[in-house]
């Protein structure tokens, strides 16, 4: 039994028990390289750099404030000329109001010699029109906008008509009435149409439409002012 290794023998009551004290070598730890979490890593922040150009792009706010946004833990809003101004244009036509108007209108188209019911022509056009006004905020000017800490005072483009229109699903003829020796005027009803749409921004203008759109224009972007942390507004 000599020829086995760090062998002890111990005889125990006439037993012999033969205990090898021989152990395993250890086997090396093989390290596994995971070059993908590197990539991952790398990814995540190219993406970020990249989110912060364009944030800084579009609002004005740079990567380092944005680290410190995060930093901090609290919402802040850029408020400097630039940015406001930008945030107001890209509103553009700020739609504020919108007028709608049932109306009968009425063409006619005369014979000099003979009288409507022989060589006459004449037609009512049952109208649904709308009038959409507002303020078109891409036409800001920078210098009309004045910035100290958190009190702003701008003043607003004038409020315009944007549209006016005919609805030609609620449009109908009521009627038409041609005479007996009349052909009819294939124009009649469009140039009841396009008086259709005059008399309706007439009523429109009439009716203060504009003053609508101004007002609804100041309040609309007085609530985005407040938003944006301003105590004190002059919309002049």
């Amino acid at each position: 039994m000599g020829t086995l290794s760090k062998t002890k023998l111990h005889l125990l009551e006439g037993v012999l028990i033969v205990v090898s004290t021989s152990t395993i070598p250890e086997q090396p730890q093989i390290r596994r390289r995971t070059p993908w979490i590197a990539g991952i890593l790398a990814g995540a922040l190219l993406a970020f750099m990249i989110v912060g150009v364009l944030v800084w792009t579009y609002t004005g706010v740079g990567l380092l404030y944005l680290l410190g946004l995060f930093r901090s833990g609290k919402i802040q809003i850029n408020t400097d000329q630039p940015t406001i101004v930008r945030q107001i244009q890209q509103l553009q036509r700020l739609e504020t109001v919108s007028y709608t108007m049932d109306k009968i209108i009425s063409g006619e188209r005369n014979n000099p010699y003979f009288p409507q019911p022989l060589a006459g022509e004449r037609l009512l056009l049952i109208v649904h029109g709308e009038v959409i006004a507002g303020v078109n905020l891409a036409d800001l000017n920078p210098r009309d906008v004045n910035i100290i800490g958190r009190d702003i005072s701008l003043r607003l483009p004038k409020a315009e008509i944007f549209n006016t229109r005919i609805d030609n699903a609620k449009t109908r003829v009521y009627s038409r009435d041609t005479g007996i020796f009349s052909i009819p005027d294939p124009n009649l009803e469009t140039k009841v149409r396009q008086e259709a749409e005059r008399q309706l921004h007439d009523a429109a203008v009439k009716d203060g439409i504009l003053k609508t759109a101004d007002e609804n224009a100041r309040q609309t972007i007085t609530t985005l002012l407040t938003g944006l942390g301003f105590t004190k507004i002059d919309l002049g």
